[in-house]
């Protein structure tokens, strides 16, 4: 009797231009035979935007670096200039 546990990655999504949504399953099996299944989720952005007392806006570039090369690779791709410029400039509207 052979346990294993397994993480896969079925679904990488764009939603509302520069979200990266990731689903990850863990996988667990016995002699090859799947017993459970179970999902997380969780979304990306490309930066964090913090305004500071003064109303000046500091934004941080999002760290990929700890997830999945699919996911690297799509974030990457979708995160243009273009579309990281249009985040702030949504980010500051929203913490005006």
């Amino acid at each position: 009797m052979a346990l294993t546990k397994s993480t896969e990655i079925p679904k990488i999504e764009v939603v509302s231009t520069w979200n990266v949504q990731v689903a990850t399953d863990t996988v667990i099996k016995e002699d090859g035979t799947e017993l459970s299944r179970s999902r997380h989720r969780h979304y990306l952005v490309p930066c964090s935007s913090l305004k500071d007392s003064d109303n000046n806006w500091t934004h941080t570039d999002t760290d990929i670096s700890g997830e999945a090369a699919s996911v690297q690779a799509v974030a990457n791709a979708v995160w243009t200039d273009t579309v990281v410029a249009a985040y702030k400039t949504w980010a500051e509207a929203q913490g005006e």
